[in-house]
């Protein structure tokens, strides 16, 4: 049975078998104290250009329109593109240790880089614990309220702020994005298996671009070749959440910065995954 440290003091030697040692470094940030969030969730994948904004948004919508109070972090720092697809313009109002994030048409708070900078076109060159730190300030810093759901949109890939937002957000689990090409089993596996190494339960995964629709007969066409996510998901024992395929009309909704009009049928079986 391990011994107690009593001895604050204590040496290498005397400290063999101490129940503290086991114990891991937490690298939480607490949440601002204005704000009181029930659930976090990060929206992550392998590689970029997948569509993990959209979904994110999608999501966001989905949980708005049950009735939820809902926010989105956009963590993606050096590509924000939530307050683009929103159509919000405005600059983020707070002091000099407070942020206060501005809301979609449709009420979802909403906290990204480009309501800090001077115009939306301004480049985000910084270094990778720059980014992490400006990450940690938008869960920290940020009075968000109550929130049943914030979603938090990840840079794609396993680097810096990734893993910064793993270790220091409370996530209660990820949702892993795709697209239908034969290197889909390697990318997912590297994002399923960063939320294993960080303890973090990976709820879904959608796949991006599954098909079109051949407007005149309705036949769905496999533009990225077939699609094998669901081997994929029974090899992960992950549940597959959403098969989106490439809809002219939703895109034009996003370019156009009027995603909260957006209503994605195509992840209704997402609200079966998400934590109440």
């Amino acid at each position: 049975m391990a011994k107690e440290c009593s001895n604050t003091s204590c040496d290498k030697s005397s400290c063999e078998g101490c129940a503290q040692r086991s114990k891991p470094e937490s690298f939480q940030v607490p949440a601002n104290e204005n704000s009181k969030i029930s659930h976090v969730i990060g929206v992550i994948s392998g590689k970029g250009g997948v569509g993990k904004s959209f979904v994110t948004g999608s999501l966001a919508n989905l949980m708005k329109a049950k009735g939820c109070r809902v926010g989105i972090l956009d963590a993606d720092i050096t590509g924000p593109s939530i307050g683009r697809m929103y159509g919000i313009t405005g600059r983020a109002q707070g002091n000099e240790k407070e942020f206060y994030p501005l809301e979609t048409a449709n009420g979802i708070k909403v906290m990204s880089v480009n309501f800090l900078l001077e115009t939306e076109e301004t480049p985000v060159v910084w270094r990778g614990p720059i980014l992490g730190n400006v990450v940690k300030q938008f869960w920290s810093d940020t009075v968000w309220g109550d929130l049943d759901y914030l979603f938090v949109d990840m840079p794609p890939g396993t680097g810096d702020v990734p893993l910064t937002v793993f270790q220091a957000l409370p996530l209660d689990g990820v949702i892993v994005v795709t697209s239908p090409q034969d290197l889909v089993r390697m990318i997912v596996t590297k994002a399923v298996n960063m939320a294993g190494m960080m303890n973090i339960p990976v709820l879904g995964i959608v796949e991006n671009y599954s098909y079109i629709k051949c407007p005149d007969c309705g036949k769905e066409i496999s533009v990225f070749g077939e699609s094998h996510i669901d081997e994929v998901c029974t090899e992960l024992r992950v549940p597959l959440i959403g098969r989106m395929p490439i809809d002219p009309d939703l895109a034009v909704k996003a370019d156009s910065g009027s995603f909260s009009e957006i209503h994605n049928s195509y992840l209704e079986a997402a609200d079966s995954v998400l934590p109440r």
